[in-house]
C-alpha cells in the first residue's frame, strides 16, 4: 500500500505539469482579444496595445506560460481582469461552496445507491429488480439540466416545497438554511448518479450471493439479515468504491451545469463565466485547480478500494 501511494504521489507533479501545459494552451485558443474585450469595443487600439502589454500578452507564449506557471506555484494567481480582484481568493471561496455541494450530493448518493443496489441483488430477476433497473437507467440517460428543470418546475414553482436558488445569505443563513437551498441541485446530481452506482453493487450483492460462503452460512442455519450485513454487504460494496470515485468526478463535470441552473456562486460557474469574459487569470487557475481536485478524488477512490479489497493489498490478481 505504500509502494502504491508513493508511486501516486510522485506521478502528481508530473501530471500537474502537463495540465497547466493543456490549460495555458486551450485558453490561447479562445476566440476574441482578451484586451479588446475588457475594454470594450470602443476603445482605440493604442488602448488595447497598451492593456496587451500590461497583462504581458504580447510576449511569446513560452514566456508567458513559464512566467504564468511560475506564479502560480508560489501563490500569485494574479487579478481577475473582469472582476478586478485576486483570483486566488475569489477562487478558493467559490471552490469551497462547489466542493460544499458535491459533499452534500456525495452523502445523499451513498446511502440510496447502496440501498437500491442491494435491494435489487436480493430480488434479483424479479419486479422489485427489474423497476429499479430500468427507472435508475432511465434516470441515468437523464442530463442533470432537464432533471434539474423537470425538479424546478415541479417542487419549487408547483409545490413550492423547495427554494429555486441555492443562493444562501452569507452570514444570514445558517448551515440547515445552506443544506435546505442545496436539496434540488444535489437532487439533480444524485438522480443522475445513482444509477451506475446501484449496477454494480447489484452485481456485488449476486456475486457474494452465490458465493460458497454465503450457501456454507445457510446450511449453519444462519439468518437472512446476518448473511446480508457479514457477508454480502461489504462484498458488495467493495466494486461500488470504485463506481462512487467515477461519480464524484463527474459531479465535478456535472456541476457546472447545476451551479448555473440553481444559481449557486461555486467553481463551475466562475470558470465558465471567465471562459465567457475572457478572463485568463481565473480561467486558467479555475482550470488548473479543478484539475488538481479531480486528480485527488481518482487518488483516494483508489486507496478506499485497495483497503476494501483484501485481493489488492495482498498484490492478488481481480
Amino acid at each position: 500500500m505504500a509502494r502504491f501511494l508513493l508511486r501516486r504521489l510522485a506521478a502528481v507533479p508530473l501530471t500537474l505539469l502537463g495540465v497547466s501545459l493543456l490549460v495555458f494552451l486551450a485558453t490561447q485558443v479562445l476566440p476574441g482579444d482578451v484586451a479588446r474585450t475588457v475594454l470594450g469595443r470602443e476603445a482605440s487600439d493604442a488602448s488595447v496595445r497598451a492593456l496587451r502589454r500590461e497583462l504581458g500578452l504580447d510576449r511569446p507564449l513560452a514566456v508567458q506560460y513559464g512566467s504564468w506557471l511560475g506564479h502560480f506555484v508560489t501563490g500569485d494567481w494574479g487579478t481577475s481582469s473582469t472582476l478586478h480582484v485576486p483570483v486566488r481568493g475569489l477562487l478558493l471561496e467559490r471552490l469551497g461552496h462547489s466542493l460544499f455541494l458535491a459533499l452534500f450530493a456525495f452523502v445523499l448518493l451513498v446511502p440510496v445507491a447502496l440501498g437500491l443496489g442491494l435491494l435489487a441483488g436480493l430480488y434479483h430477476g424479479r419486479a422489485v429488480d427489474r423497476t429499479i433497473t430500468s427507472v435508475t437507467l432511465a434516470l441515468g440517460a437523464t442530463p442533470e439540466f432537464v432533471t434539474g428543470v423537470v425538479l424546478l418546475v415541479v417542487f419549487s414553482v408547483r409545490l413550492h416545497w423547495l427554494p429555486a436558488s441555492a443562493q444562501t445569505r452569507p452570514g444570514a443563513d445558517g448551515f440547515v438554511q445552506a443544506l435546505w437551498h442545496l436539496v434540488l441541485p444535489a437532487a439533480s446530481l444524485v438522480l443522475v448518479c445513482t444509477g451506475y452506482v446501484a449496477r454494480h453493487v447489484r452485481a456485488g450483492t449476486v456475486t457474494a450471493l452465490e458465493g460458497p460462503h454465503v450457501r456454507a452460512a445457510r446450511l449453519r442455519g444462519t439468518g437472512p439479515a446476518r448473511i446480508v450485513l457479514r457477508h454480502v454487504l461489504r462484498n458488495a460494496t467493495v466494486p461500488a468504491t470504485s463506481a462512487l470515485g467515477v461519480q464524484l468526478q463527474y459531479m465535478l463535470g456535472g456541476i457546472v451545469v447545476v451551479e448555473l441552473l440553481f444559481n449557486h456562486p461555486g467553481a463551475g460557474a466562475l470558470l465558465l463565466q471567465s471562459a465567457q469574459d475572457k478572463d485568463l487569470p481565473t480561467l486558467q487557475a479555475s482550470a488548473l485547480v479543478l484539475g488538481a481536485v479531480y486528480m485527488l478524488i481518482v487518488l483516494l477512490a483508489d486507496l478506499v478500494h485497495r483497503l476494501l479489497d483484501p485481493r489488492i493489498r495482498l498484490g492478488g490478481a481481480l
